[in-house]
C-alpha cells in the first residue's frame, strides 16, 4: 500500500489519567509516529480535572502540530484553547456545535453503525463521521461497524471516516484501504510501550 493512501491514526485518551505522567507518554508516541488528532475522552465531569488533563495534552500536541478535540464538553472547547470537539450523539448535537463554535473548529459525530447518522450528521455540518466499534468486542449492544460500511462510506461520501474500537492487527489489515483515520486508545496505552504498541497495529496495514 502505498503511504498515501495509509489512513492517517486518531488517538483516543484514557478515560482516566494522572496528567504529567500521560503528558510524557503521548509526546513519546507523538515522536515516534505521525499522528494527526488526539481526543480527550475522560470519564469524570469535574471542570478542573478535565481543565488539567487538557493543559498537559494541549502543551503536547500543539507544539507537534496535532488537533486536540474533546469528547462531549462542548462548552470547554474555546476556554481551554482547543481546536473542535467530538459529539458522541451521531447527528443530534452537530447543527448546534457548528453554531456555537464557529466554521473553523473541528466537529466530528460518532453515529455507532448507521450510515443514516452518519449522512445526517454530515449534512449538518460535521467534518469527520466515525463509526464503531469496528473490533470484537463484549462492550455495548454488541453491533459492529463492518467493513462493508466503511468501503461504502469511502466509495460514496467525501467526508472523513474514522474507525475505531477494539482494532486489532487483523482489523487494521481490512479497514486500512477504506478507513481514512484509524482511531486507537486503550488498544496502546494499556501496554507498557504505547510507542511500539502503536507501532505493531500501523505495521499491520502493510
Amino acid at each position: 500500500m502505498a503511504e498515501a493512501e495509509r489512513p492517517q491514526v486518531y488517538l483516543v485518551t484514557p478515560p482516566a489519567f494522572e496528567p504529567a505522567a500521560f503528558a510524557e507518554r503521548l509526546a513519546a508516541v507523538l515522536d515516534a509516529h505521525a499522528v494527526a488528532c488526539l481526543r480527550l475522552s475522560l470519564a469524570g465531569t469535574d471542570e478542573d480535572a478535565v481543565a488539567r488533563a487538557a493543559d498537559a495534552c494541549r502543551e503536547v500536541t500543539h507544539a507537534r502540530d496535532v488537533a486536540l478535540v474533546i469528547e462531549h464538553h462542548l462548552g470547554l472547547v474555546e476556554r481551554l484553547g482547543l481546536d473542535g470537539v467530538h459529539l458522541g450523539d451521531g447527528a443530534r448535537s452537530v447543527r448546534a456545535a457548528r453554531k456555537a463554535l464557529g466554521p473553523d473548529a473541528i466537529i466530528g459525530a460518532f453515529c455507532g453503525v448507521s450510515r443514516h447518522d452518519g449522512m445526517t450528521a454530515g449534512e449538518a455540518g460535521a467534518d469527520y463521521i466515525a463509526f464503531g466499534p469496528a473490533g470484537r468486542t463484549a462492550l455495548g449492544s454488541g453491533a459492529r461497524a463492518e467493513r462493508e460500511l466503511f468501503a461504502w462510506w469511502s466509495e460514496m461520501i467525501e467526508l472523513p471516516v474514522v474507525a475505531e474500537g477494539a482494532l486489532d492487527a487483523d482489523t487494521v489489515a481490512q479497514l486500512a484501504p477504506v478507513a481514512d483515520f484509524l482511531a486507537f486508545g486503550e488498544e496502546i496505552w494499556r501496554e507498557t510501550d504505547a510507542s511500539a504498541a502503536l507501532g505493531r497495529l500501523l505495521a499491520a496495514m502493510g
